[in-house]
């Protein structure tokens, strides 16, 4: 038996003998995760392979005129054991917390993986270096991998997406995704993820991020429920000066998803910050969590979170848990949940300039998810990121797909 075939049925073992996440998990209790048997599926499954001209898996586009030089990707194969040695190299076990089960069936069954690494071209050290991903089902059950390392003083733009293509696979995919990020000192990473599975899908992707000192990471998510969705993003604040900055648009009509954020804030002079709005129809139950911790020793640390849940229809159940742990003095944090309808002052105006109640709606809609997302993005650098991804009207047509428009009946009464 070689290496990569006894680790994955180390991994097995190793579940089997500490059993899936429990009822009683605190980061999982309002959103239980589906059983361990969907996440490790059968080794030959390839039924939902994407069309041989779309590529399964990962692919690399250039973005727009800008180039790709200073990256170096390498597509390795978990299954031979030389390429999984390199793909795994220098990063953490799996361990023992609460989303460890997760991270010990991706091990069981990863079968590919993308390492980045992303660095200055000569010549050229103060360009933005643009890069677009894209990700389509290999099989019903999978386990996708993802490295990207930043190298010192690079500045990055990245735009990750998780949206079927047309004529891809039409099974529902359960997938467990993770992404390791790591930005060395200085390094600049604005990071745009589209989360669009289908509405059966059971979808898991776990986020890891280390920052060292001076280090600047921005990312703004749009995703949509699906039969399950969970966005885990774990993001550890390692050097002084380092800033993160999170803002999640939550979509979802009659289906589930859960969105975690837990930041851990290690140095000095650090600043982090989790902006999330859910928007939610029908019987949808969404949960956003955003955790802070700031370590002893995080001298003149700043937190900021603010998570807001918004009813459109129907009886929808929305749960926000902002929570600070705070074990410094010297530092300004500050955290708020807001749940309620959409403005009324904004719709009269809307309905006054002749708009009828849908396009009211959906024009407000809008307005509120470009507003989250451009707090997060744009003041990040002047890259012009967000807005040459929307100017085609992306945004507009997701939300259109994701929550459509209900009967005027279901819509929610007026407030008083």
């Amino acid at each position: 038996m070689d290496s990569a075939q006894a680790e994955r049925l180390a991994a097995r073992s190793h579940l089997q003998s500490r059993g899936w996440i429990p009822r009683r998990s605190e980061a999982f209790h309002h959103l239980p995760p589906p059983a361990l048997e969907h996440w490790l599926g059968e080794p030959g499954d390839s039924a939902c392979a994407a069309p041989p001209l779309e590529g399964a898996g990962w692919t690399l586009h250039p973005l727009g005129s800008h180039g790709a030089s200073g990256v170096d990707a390498r597509w390795l194969d978990a299954l031979d054991p030389t390429q999984r040695k390199a793909l795994w190299a220098g990063l953490p076990a799996p361990g023992e917390g609460a989303a460890a089960p997760f991270a010990w069936a991706h091990r069981a069954l990863c079968r590919q993986g993308l390492r980045l690494r992303i660095a200055a071209t000569p010549g050229k050290e103060g360009e933005t270096v643009w890069l677009e991903l894209r990700h389509q089902p290999r099989a019903q059950a999978e386990a996708p991998l993802l490295v990207l390392d930043v190298e010192p003083g690079v500045r990055c733009v990245l735009i990750e997406t998780h949206e079927r293509s047309d004529g891809a696979c039409g099974h529902p995919v359960a997938q467990n995704l993770h992404v390791h990020l790591r930005l060395a000192a200085g390094a600049h990473l604005q990071h745009l993820r589209l989360a669009l599975p289908g509405a059966q899908d059971q979808t898991a992707h776990h986020l890891h991020a280390t920052l060292a000192a001076g280090a600047h990471y921005a990312q703004a998510l749009v995703a949509a429920g699906g039969g399950y969705h969970l966005q885990r993003h774990d993001v550890h604040l390692l050097g002084a000066g380092a800033q993160a900055q999170h803002a999640a648009l939550l979509l979802t009509d009659g289906q589930r998803l859960d969105h975690q954020v837990y930041t851990q804030i290690q140095a000095p002079g650090c600043h982090s910050g989790v902006e999330t709005l859910a928007l939610a129809q029908g019987p949808a139950h969404a949960v956003a969590n955003a955790h802070t911790r700031i370590a002893p020793g995080a001298d003149e640390a700043q937190v900021r979170q603010r998570l807001t849940g918004i009813p459109l229809a129907g009886q929808p159940r929305l749960v926000l848990r902002p929570h600070l742990e705070i074990l410094h003095d010297q530092v300004q944090a500050a955290h708020g949940a807001t749940w309620g309808a959409l403005p009324e002052e904004a719709l009269f105006y809307a309905r006054q300039r002749g708009l009828d109640e849908a396009s009211a709606r959906a024009l407000i809609v809008e307005g509120m998810a470009r507003a989250l997302l451009e707090r997060c993005l744009e003041p990040a650098g002047s890259s012009g990121l967000l807005a040459q991804w929307l100017e085609g009207g992306w945004l507009a047509r997701t939300l259109a797909r994701c929550l459509p428009a209900p009967a005027a009946g279901h819509l929610p009464a007026p407030q008083a």
